[in-house]
């Protein structure tokens, strides 16, 4: 084998490499910031009102969002009010009309029911949606969450479906 050719292809490679690196590195990339408030429903063990709002955090496809919900108590049916508190790592698609989403976090809540039972812990939540255009800078927002909770609740696994507003900034 030839050694100047071989070296020469090293080189190039080295070269072409540190050229990508170095336009990675000093293309700048906005990050996005947006806020959406929620009203939904939760269920488990029936269907009550969920409501809430969520700020996130986004670098192209990936980023992060602080959620807090509330999903109300119905007595009637020994359902109890569940508070959440979560963070979230997002992955989403970079799509200007639709974007979709998925999402997995970790936070706190907070289960009570009748003020006679309450629960305190923390638990773990996984779901999407999808981010559709409205109007400049705001998007209709559908999402589903699964939520695992730990500790002694009254219900381990709740779900929730909501639809919002989001608003980019």
């Amino acid at each position: 084998m030839n050694t100047s050719f071989s070296l020469a292809r090293r080189g190039r490679r080295l070269i072409i490499g540190m050229l990508t690196a170095g336009i990675l590195v000093a293309t700048p990339v906005a990050a996005a910031a947006d806020m959406t408030a929620f009203l939904g429903a939760g269920r488990n063990p029936t269907t009550r009102t969920a409501k809430g709002v969520a700020f996130g955090v986004t670098l192209l496809v990936v980023g992060f969002e602080v959620e807090y919900s509330d999903i109300s108590e119905k007595d009637a049916d020994s359902a109890p009010r569940l508070r959440t508190g979560m963070i979230n790592a997002i992955v989403q698609t970079p799509t200007g009309g639709v974007q979709l989403y998925g999402t997995v976090g970790a936070g706190g809540y907070r289960e009570s029911l009748r003020g006679t039972f309450q629960e305190t812990s923390w638990g773990l939540n996984l779901g999407g949606g999808l981010k559709m255009g409205l109007l400049g800078p705001v998007k209709l927002r559908v999402d589903y969450r699964l939520f695992r909770l730990r500790g002694e609740p009254l219900f381990k696994t709740v779900h929730r479906v909501y639809a919002g507003v989001n608003a980019a900034f």
